[in-house]
C-alpha cells in the first residue's frame, strides 16, 4: 500500500468510496451522490487553500482517502482543521484508516494545524475507536442533529490537540 497525495487521475476512486458512503453509511451526511465534477472542484479546493487529500492505493487501485479542512469559516478558528478519513469496504480491516491519519496528522503538524477535530455519527463505533487510537478526546454530543434514511442521527465531536 502506498499514501500519497491525490491527483486527478485518483478522482474515479474517490467518487467511488463517496458515493458508497453516501448510498450505504451515516459516515456522510449528504442523501445524494455526486459526479466527478464535484469530486474535481473539491480536490482543487482543497489544494489551493494549502490542505491535503492523501489516498491509499492498493494493487493499483484507490482504496481510501483523506483530507481535513476547514472548521469554521471565521479567521479566529484558521488553525483549527476537520478531518475525514474513508475506506473502500472492500479493504476495511487492513490498517489503511490508520495509515492515512498517521500522515494526515504528520501533515497537521508540519502545517502548524493546532486542533484537529472530527465530526463522527455517534453510532459509528470503529470510526471512533480508531480516532481514539490516535489520541483523540470525546469532547461532546449532539443528539439528534441531523438525519438520513428516515432516522435522526446524533454527532460525537472529537478533538486533538497537536
Amino acid at each position: 500500500m502506498e499514501i500519497r497525495d491525490a491527483r486527478d487521475e485518483d478522482l474515479p476512486g474517490i467518487l467511488e468510496i463517496h458515493n458508497e458512503a453516501v448510498r450505504n453509511t451515516t459516515a456522510i451526511w449528504d442523501e445524494e451522490t455526486v459526479d466527478v465534477d464535484d469530486r474535481r472542484a473539491w480536490l482543487h479546493e482543497r489544494h489551493a487553500n494549502g490542505f491535503p487529500v492523501l489516498v491509499a492505493v492498493s494493487g493499483g487501485r484507490v482504496s481510501g482517502y483523506a483530507s481535513y479542512g476547514v472548521w469554521r469559516a471565521k479567521s479566529g478558528y484558521r488553525h483549527t482543521v476537520e478531518n475525514s478519513v474513508y475506506v473502500h469496504p472492500d479493504h476495511h480491516g487492513r490498517g489503511i484508516a490508520s495509515a492515512l491519519m498517521t500522515e494526515l496528522i504528520s501533515r497537521a503538524r508540519a502545517g502548524r494545524i493546532h486542533v484537529m477535530v472530527a465530526s463522527i455519527e455517534s453510532g459509528n463505533a470503529v470510526s471512533i475507536a480508531l480516532h481514539e487510537r490516535f489520541g483523540f478526546q470525546v469532547v461532546g454530543v449532539m443528539p439528534e442533529v441531523g438525519i438520513k434514511f428516515g432516522r435522526w442521527l446524533d454527532m460525537t465531536f472529537m478533538q486533538l490537540n497537536l
